[in-house]
């Protein structure tokens, strides 16, 4: 009989990294694979297909706990689902070291699946020793830009499968033209959008600094999209710096993609990434793009900065160079969009989930 996957996923939140998991476990799902999905957010269960065994615990209290909580809980329901039925294989999509650590003691083979770059959790010394020794214990590491994979290698000596994040056009397409509240009010000034965590590693302290110089320069409005630990420090930024008429915090939604479809400029201004969905569903609604030339993505998708503007992380003076650059330069910056949404084809929806079928595949 072949082995049945685990899909461990502790914490769903709604971010890329959830839409990742949606598309690959249901498409696995649809191609017959035997699944289970390990996680403490019982609340999404609706977005999976009904064939996937969901394991979880009772009540939707587990998802005001902390992610240590969730971890502990979800490690906790993957070892019991180990010990009742052994053929199996794990696949996590978070806490990867918890869950290798489990899976070897149990002498379980492990996929994982790593979402953001190196630098984002290798600073610490003692943590990136840890890392290097159990992500060298996985028996495959899946990361999603090559530019990731080249940074394992040189920072781990790690080998790693890259597979792009599979993009659903058609599906955005669809829920962009859902009817929604106009998100921006003001006519006939430069929409600017930013959706991401409220969270030091999506730095929209960078972006406000940015919009603080252009405020007296160019007629902008900002809107700023997402929750997270943050929220009260942008917004006493922007009181401060009085930027209230200029720039807006939202808080999460379901569905950015009648938004993104209603700006002008999508702006990223992370300080790592892996590979940023949002950018990819900016690009697809045809909206320019300014990013920071984080690790890792935002350069391989805008083609080394030929579809689109990049700017040193952090480096606010220049991201406000570049924001009053595509206001002068529509004309060129359409262009440079163009070389990007034709190139959107290395992202290709079936292509990718099907890399992802036939690895999983190797181990059943």
């Amino acid at each position: 009989m072949k082995k049945k996957i685990i899909i461990f996923m502790p914490s769903i939140e709604g971010g890329g990294v959830e839409k990742n998991l949606y598309l690959v476990s249901n498409y696995l799902a649809k191609k017959k694979m035997r699944l289970s999905l390990i996680t403490i957010s019982n609340k999404y269960k609706y977005k999976f297909h009904k064939s996937i065994k969901f394991i979880s615990l009772p009540g939707n209290i587990w998802d005001k706990m902390t992610r240590r909580i969730k971890y502990f809980f979800s490690l906790i329901l993957l070892i019991k689902e180990i010990l009742l039925d052994r053929n199996v294989v794990v696949f996590s999509f978070q806490a990867n070291i918890y869950c290798i650590i489990v899976c070897k003691l149990l002498f379980i083979k492990v996929i994982t699946r790593s979402n953001s770059a190196p630098i984002g959790w290798s600073i610490n010394p003692l943590k990136r020793y840890i890392f290097k020794i159990f992500l060298s214990l996985a028996d495959d590491v899946m990361v999603n830009s090559y530019q990731f994979k080249k940074d394992l290698k040189k920072e781990f000596n790690l080998n790693s499968i890259c597979i792009y994040n599979p993009l659903n056009k058609n599906e955005i397409l669809k829920k962009s033209k859902i009817k929604t509240k106009k998100t921006f009010n003001k006519k006939n000034n430069l929409k600017i959008l930013n959706i991401g965590r409220f969270t030091d590693q999506k730095d929209q302290i960078t972006l406000l600094k940015a919009l603080k110089i252009l405020k007296n320069k160019i007629d902008y409005e900002a809107i700023i999209i997402g929750r997270g630990i943050c929220k009260e420090y942008l917004q006493s930024y922007i009181m401060k710096n009085k930027l209230e008429k200029y720039v807006k915090l939202k808080n999460f939604v379901e569905n950015p993609y009648p938004i993104i479809k209603q700006c002008n400029l999508f702006i990223l201004s992370s300080k790592f990434e892996g590979l940023p969905n949002v950018l990819l569903e900016s690009l697809t609604l045809k909206k320019f793009v300014i990013s920071s030339n984080c690790p890792t993505g935002p350069k391989e998708i805008l083609l080394n900065g030929e579809g689109g503007l990049l700017f040193k992380v952090g480096d606010f003076k220049k991201l406000s160079q570049h924001i009053y650059y595509y206001k002068k330069n529509k004309k060129r910056c359409s262009k440079m969009l163009n070389k990007s949404f034709k190139e959107l084809k290395r992202f290709d929806f079936n292509n990718n989930l099907e890399k992802y079928f036939k690895l999983v595949s190797n181990y059943i």
